[in-house]
Parts: structure tokens; sequence; C-alpha cells
């Protein structure tokens, strides 16, 4: 299961894939093509469609099914159960995190790191976040145009969970690169060449901390590596290869939310000046927009699972063994739960958005991704008075961490 997709991906021929989509087409009415560009840069038009036509869809491609009813998938990922997370992982590496666990393994290990994800830790580092962002926008000075994706959704939550690890200021560059390579273990449709780059930065992220841990064993610190070396729980600790594992999850799920978020929520903003403006009429609305931010424009677009029996979601019959996507992009658009929900509404007060998750493996650091958000939306509408897009955004070519590589803003 786990290298299926890199088979499919190399194996399936032009002419194959389009007769797979077809077949497709052909059982529900439409066909689900995640490799597409167009889909990939903007995919909501057809998660529109699949969830009236073919709410749970066979995906031919991927030999998985696909979910985009609020419902579903709001229950399926909070059923660890009935569905596995064991196995999802596409295979790319051999080291696994919490996030490819079920309990007790997911419980334990997750115990073990939660200390440091308290509302209380996460709410200690407010005044450091909104330095370092208003470190970053200093740094673009006088200028007058700046892509925002550089000056400060990419560096921001590299800082910060930096900072938190104990990471000397000097090595930060590297995370950056490390963190953009790995964070594609997660798309389903890799070819050879990036394969080889997630090894690679696997590789030399996995040495560089060890190194770390080294001078830790030698003299401790007040941060975030020495805490989960030294971490307790009924007497247990992390393994090695546990402690790297989860040093790589933390700066690459820290980094890429954090950093989606901002670039995919500005941008929603600048493209819809109306909203722009009533959240700068009115800042106390900045925590519920942040909401309707994530909902909008989810920085995670599907999480996966693989079913542990037969059983039937919306009168398919699903097999033990099969994969089970929810397309959390396709959930926070439900009519049946979200009144007009393709319209940006900052001051929406409907059910909470799905983009972090649910059940056991609801994102760990939400709120610390939260709370760098809300510091640099404020930041920018204090320091700007005005602020619009300068150019087409560049959005990045990948499936399911939904983002942007560029984003040019002129201000004044």
């Amino acid at each position: 299961m786990a290298s299926l997709s890199r088979l499919a991906n190399r194996l399936i021929t032009p002419a194959a894939k389009q007769m797979l989509l077809a077949w497709e087409r052909l059982e529900s009415g439409v066909a689900y093509d995640p490799t597409s560009i167009a889909t990939r840069h903007e995919p909501y038009g057809l998660y529109d469609e699949l969830r009236r036509k073919d709410p749970v869809h066979r995906m031919r491609l991927m030999k998985a099914w696909a979910l985009t009813r609020y419902e579903d998938v709001d229950q399926l990922l909070r059923d660890h159960k009935r569905f596995t997370s064991e196995g999802r992982n596409y295979g790319y590496t051999s080291y696994l995190t919490m996030l490819d666990f079920d309990p007790p393994k997911h419980t334990r290990l997750r115990g073990l790191v939660s200390k440091a994800f308290t509302p209380r830790a996460i709410e200690k580092l407010e005044p450091r976040i909104d330095a370092v962002v208003n470190e970053l926008l200093d740094a673009v000075g006088n200028q007058d145009r700046f892509d925002l994706i550089d000056a400060v959704a990419f560096p921001l939550p590299v800082i910060v969970i930096a900072e938190m690890l104990g990471v000397p200021p000097e090595d930060r560059d590297r995370f950056r690169g490390w963190s953009d390579d790995i964070a594609m273990t997660v798309e389903p449709l890799l070819d050879e060449p990036d394969v080889h780059k997630v090894r690679k930065a696997t590789g030399e992220l996995f040495e560089y901390f060890e190194g770390q841990i080294e001078k830790r064993r030698a003299n401790p610190q007040d941060d975030l590596l020495s805490g989960l070396m030294a971490a307790e729980e009924a007497g247990d600790r992390l393994t090695r290869e546990e402690l790297l594992s989860t040093l790589m999850l933390l700066l690459v799920a820290g980094n890429e939310t954090t950093r989606n978020l901002i670039g995919n929520g500005m941008l929603a903003l600048l493209r819809h000046p109306d909203q722009l403006e009533r959240l700068r009429q009115h800042p106390d609305m900045l925590t519920g927009a942040i909401g309707e931010l994530l909902r909008y424009d989810p920085p995670v677009q599907f999480d996966g699972r693989i079913a542990r029996e037969d059983l039937d979601i919306g009168g398919k019959k699903i097999r033990s063994g099969d994969r089970v996507i929810s397309l959390l992009g396709a959930a926070n658009r439900d009519p049946e739960v979200f009144t007009d929900p393709n319209r940006l509404d900052l001051g929406r007060s409907e059910k909470s958005h799905i983009s972090f998750g649910r059940g056991i493996h609801y994102c760990l650091g939400a709120s610390l991704a939260v709370l760098e958000g809300k510091g640099t939306f404020k930041a920018l509408l204090e320091r700007f008075p005005r602020i619009r897009l300068a150019q087409d955004p560049v959005r990045r070519n990948q499936m399911v961490l939904r983002g942007l590589s560029e984003l040019w803003v002129d201000v004044t």
C-alpha cells in the first residue's frame, strides 16, 4: 500500500490515465484528477461538483475513496477504531511520526510532546512572535513592493520553531530548505527525483539533529529539544528514532501550516477588499477572522486513513484495507453546514472549520499557527494603511499542502 502511489505515478501512461478518469466519469458523472495543475491551483469548483454528484467518490488514479461532505469527513477523522492511520504513509522514507500511529503508541508519543504545546506554553510565546514579525517587516524597510512569503510567511514559523528547539540562528536557513523538501512526504504522487530530495533532506536533517542531541547530552538547555530528551510519561522516554522523527514533524508541520495560513489568508483578503477593510476597521474580529480564512482556503487539503473493516459510507461499500481520503477543503465548503460557503465572511459564526483535523490527530500546533497568523495580520494592517496585490501570486504545485511560493504586494 505504501508504495502504491509511487508505482502508479511511474507506470501509468497518459493514455491509461485518461482511461481511468473516463472510467470515473462513467461511474459517477465526475472525475477527480489530483495531478492536474488546474485542479491543484483551484480545486473548489471541482469539490462542489464532487459533493453534488458523488460525495463518496472512487478515485481510480490513487485507488482510494474521497469524502467531500463535512459530516462524513468529521466522522472519519474522529473514528480511529474503524479507520487506522497505520499504513497510510507513502513509503518515501522508513521514518514514521506520531501521525502514522494509532493508540496506544500515538497516545504515548503525543503525550510526551504535547507539554510544549499547552495553551499556557503557547500564550507565553506571543510577545516573541510579535517581535519577530516586526523585525521581519523592519527588514522590508521603505520598499513599496515586496514578496510577503519570502519576507514574513516563510521565515516566521522557521524562526519560532527553531528558537523553541534551541537551534542556533546561523542554522535557520538550512531548516528552510530541509522543510521544503521533507514536506513532500505527504504528497501521494512523487516522481523519483522528488523522492531523492526527500531522502536526502531527511538524512541531512537527522544528521544535524544527532549533533544537537549530543551537545544537549553534554550540556542540557532550556529548550524543547532538551525537554523532549528528558520527557517522561509513566517512566517512558522517546527512543532515538522517535526523537528524530518527532523533531522532523515539529519542523515541517510547524512551518507548513503557518506559512500557508498567512499566504492563503492574505491572498483571500486582498481578493476581497471589503473584508480586508472590515478587519481593518474592527481589529477585535481578528481571532474569528483567522478561523474563517482557515475555512475558506485551508493550508492542508486532505488527510488519509485506511479502513479497518468492511463498512458503508453514503451507500458506498468500503472494503477493509481501502484508503479513504478526507477532502478538508471540500468539507469546509459544504452548503449543508455553511451558508453561502464560497463567500468569504469574516463575521461567520457557524460550525467550526475542519482545517486542523479532528479527533486524536487534531493538529498539535494549531494554537501556535493561529497565534503566528494573528501576529502577522495585525502587524500588516497596523503598518500599511494601504496594501494590495502587486501581481498574480505563484502557487506551489502540490495537492495536499496548499500554499504560495510568491505573494507580491504593493504597500504604502
